[in-house]
This record gives structure tokens, C-alpha cells and sequence, in this order.
């Protein structure tokens, strides 16, 4: 294997975001033109779009939508930490946050926290990860889990049909 050619720097100079993009881009063995590179942004994004527009025209709500099921839910029974996730989508794209919040609260207000999270963590130049947030992020997973398949509880993911 050849060795990894790297810009020569002094230690003590930290590479600018264009170095290191073109460090990691331009890696031998990869091609990325500035064209390809474009065309791979236009194609996620279109993706992306088509996605949204999907889960926004066809309601999730409904039984016989053509949405996958949920394959924790398929083998436990129990509703996973992000059951209903698709359904608080689509009532946020219809503008319905109180169903929203039926549908998963958890992610509800938890997407939105973690990334505000990450974008303050990354602005100040702290670690975006650290082993204490995990293990926050996986206890509250799991005790969402646990408190909302308890029996009565209402925030329960909705269905429509038979």
C-alpha cells in the first residue's frame, strides 16, 4: 500500500478547512471532480426532496400506506424509541403539532435539542461526542422505550383503519 502523501505543514499550523477538504477529497485512488461533486449535492438533495414530498403527500397514518412497519415493533410488540416518527413528520409538513406530539414527542423535542446541542459543541471547538452525552442519549432512549409501551399511556402513535 503507498504511503499517504500530506501537504507539508509546520506542527504548530493547523490545516484550513479548503486543506483539509482537499486533503481527504483529493485522497490518491479517488476522483471527485468539482462537477461530480456538484452533481452528487444535486442528487442528494433531490432525494432528499423527493422524500419529504413522499412522506408529506402519503399519510403514514393510514394502515394501508406503502410505509414499512416497524421491525422492533414486528418482533416485540413494544413500540421502539422512533415508532411514530413518520407520522410526526407528516403532521409536521400539515402544519398539526398537537398530533405531532402524540405521534413521538421524544423525537420531537429531541432532534432539535441534539443538534442545537452539536452546533453549540462544534462552535465552541469542544468534542461533538463525549462519553457523558452518550450515555444521557441512550438512557433517555431507553426509558422512552420503556414509559411508553406502559399500558395506558397516552402518547401512543396513531392509526387509522382496521
Amino acid at each position: 500500500m503507498a504511503p499517504h502523501h500530506r501537504p507539508n505543514r509546520t506542527p504548530s499550523r493547523r490545516a484550513s478547512g479548503r486543506e483539509w477538504h482537499a486533503e481527504c477529497v483529493n485522497h490518491p485512488g479517488t476522483v471527485f471532480t468539482r462537477r461530480g461533486k456538484t452533481y452528487a449535492a444535486l442528487a442528494a438533495g433531490a432525494a432528499a426532496a423527493g422524500a419529504v414530498a413522499y412522506v408529506g403527500i402519503v399519510d403514514p397514518h393510514n394502515r394501508g400506506s406503502l410505509f414499512p412497519q416497524c421491525p422492533f415493533k414486528l418482533l416485540t410488540g413494544w413500540n421502539c424509541p422512533a415508532c411514530g416518527g413518520l407520522r410526526m413528520a407528516h403532521d409536521l409538513l400539515h402544519a398539526n403539532v398537537s398530533a405531532a406530539v402524540v405521534d413521538n414527542v421524544f423525537l420531537l423535542a429531541g432532534i432539535p435539542a441534539l443538534l442545537a446541542w452539536f452546533f453549540w459543541r462544534r462552535h465552541t471547538g469542544r468534542p461533538l461526542v463525549t462519553r457523558a452525552a452518550l450515555v444521557v442519549v441512550i438512557t433517555a432512549t431507553i426509558a422512552w422505550t420503556v414509559i411508553r409501551n406502559v399500558p395506558g399511556f397516552p402518547l401512543v402513535p396513531t392509526l387509522y383503519g382496521g
